[in-house]
């Protein structure tokens, strides 16, 4: 035949639209075209699929090729289509001829090609698998060999490893087939490196900590340098449970369009970013738009040390997704939604020498200096932060106490309080909003009561007080009474000190 039709997929954010590859071969003079939007990566497989159609021992038609990406006004990006236009040729031009029950729009094809003709790994596999099993039951996929067990991570889809050009075409043509990638459960990583008993001292920050994890609440925390801010958060998610199958399914589904291709991991994501970062490295961005640090922690824990070193901007930046939940990357071109369902942990120090209430040095800076480094965090932005503990200087004698409970006890606590969490409300106590908290954070009237005189005082806004209710939630499920009292209401209370 002298047209062909193959099947791939073009990214769009974290969505993988089905893409035509309709290839044309005829006469006229020698020329290689390609229409439907391709981007700079798309364009340079002409003479990667040139070379490689050689080095797989086939010859390069001397007519006229036309390859065509449809939709042809959707943006096409990066070498995936190498593989599909490759084959597309070699179809067009009648050197592979398919077995009668080969079903070509059932197969689906992404795979970059090396001059040799090896078919090498792409990026982002793991969305195109769910948007290919999601969209076309029973299809079946043909990705690289080094990514194919990525992609064999989605359940119900046949996926098939190429390790080159060669092979793809001769499990069309039925001379030998591909590998099935066989489906394997995915586990949890062994979180025994980062235990909770290593922190020695700090009950109150080992209780937030522990409040942060079964409410899944944003938490700041505050002191001079080495009271075990960096320490606490670097073990909360040995605290959290492992994520569910679909979670993991999608946080890493987020990481392969960032570039970062891994196996599935139910070990919920940990972000550690440093403060030089950008906006775009931190909420996503780019003339192609790609997730950034709040995506890549989605379903699990970003981590902001120094938070006031952070630029005004980016801390800004994070306001709308700590509420939403997504962050909505807008171009001339285009908008991208990502996902950001993260949970935020800061740190900072007191005040820009670090030694404000430290009970041995003393603090070098003025009212001013303090009053400026303190202002880099604005009000809207510590309203939408849970919890905010204020950590003491570790005294004395702090490495002869006794090691404390084990991650894998406070995780067995927090596990339980989720699961109620979720069997009442289907969703995790800091995600409540309008009048499903009025419904699951009732109080009783003298806890009412208590909760008013304190908002009075303090001059809280609405955001602060559902904050506190929140909290209050949390406290009374790890406690046990379905109703809150005053004293969930006070102790939620004392974790939003005045700054």
């Amino acid at each position: 035949m002298s047209l062909a039709v193959v099947f791939s997929r073009a990214l769009f954010g974290l969505e993988a639209v089905p893409v035509r590859v309709e290839v044309h071969v005829g006469p006229g003079l020698p020329a290689f075209n390609l229409v439907g939007l391709p981007g700079a990566g798309v364009r340079e497989s002409r003479d990667r699929v040139r070379s490689a159609i050689l080095s797989s021992g086939f010859d390069f038609p001397a007519g006229r090729v036309t390859v065509n990406l449809a939709p042809a006004d959707l943006p096409k990006a990066s070498g995936r289509f190498d593989l599909p236009i490759a084959l597309g040729i070699l179809l067009a031009s009648g050197q592979v001829a398919c077995t009668d029950d080969t079903d070509m729009a059932g197969l689906v094809f992404a795979g970059e090609l090396s001059l040799t003709g090896a078919v090498v790994s792409i990026d982002a596999v793991l969305a195109i698998a769910l948007a290919v099993a999601r969209d076309t039951p029973g299809a079946i996929l043909v990705v690289p060999a080094r990514c194919a067990d990525v992609a064999a991570s989605v359940p119900g889809l046949t996926v098939l490893a190429a390790d080159s050009l060669a092979h793809v075409a001769a499990h069309l043509a039925g001379v030998s087939g591909l590998t099935v990638v066989a489906y394997q459960t995915p586990q949890a990583a062994d979180m025994t490196g980062y235990c909770l008993s290593e922190v020695r001292g700090q009950a109150v920050a080992r209780r937030v900590l522990e409040i942060a994890a079964a409410g899944g609440h944003s938490l700041l925390m505050s002191g001079p340098p080495g009271t075990g801010k960096s320490m606490l958060a670097n073990r909360l998610p040995s605290l959290l449970p492992p994520l569910s199958h679909a979670q993991a399914l999608e946080a890493m589904a987020l990481a392969g369009v960032a570039g970062r291709n891994q196996p599935l991991d139910l070990t919920p994501p940990f972000r550690s970013p440093h403060h030089s970062c950008s906006v775009a490295a931190l909420v996503g961005g780019g003339v192609i738009p790609r997730p950034g640090e709040i995506s890549l922690a989605h379903r699990g824990v970003l981590f902001l040390d120094e938070l006031p070193e952070f630029s005004r901007q980016a801390l800004e930046a994070m306001r709308e997704p700590l509420e939403t939940g997504s962050v909505s990357i807008a171009r001339s071109s285009r908008s991208v939604v990502y996902p950001a369902r993260f949970q935020l942990v800061a740190a900072m120090n007191p005040c820009p020498c670090g030694w404000l209430g430290h009970g041995v040095r003393a603090c070098r800076c003025t009212p001013d200096r303090i009053d400026h480094y303190r202002s880099r965090l604005s009000g809207p932005l510590l309203d939408r932060i849970d919890l905010q503990v204020v950590l003491g200087a570790v005294g004395r004698g702090w490495s002869s106490l006794p090691l404390g409970e084990s991650s894998a006890i406070v995780r067995e606590r927090v596990t339980r309080c989720r699961g109620l969490q979720m069997q009442r409300q289907g969703c995790l106590n800091a995600d409540l909003a309008g009048g499903a908290l009025e419904r699951q954070a009732s109080l009783l009237p003298e806890a009412r009561q208590a909760l008013d005189d304190i908002a009075l005082r303090h001059s809280w806004s609405g955001r602060v007080i559902h904050r506190v209710l929140r909290v209050a939630r949390t406290l009374a499920d790890l406690a046990g009474p379905d109703v809150l009292t005053r004293d969930h209401v006070l102790e939620a209370a004392q974790y939003r000190p005045a700054w």
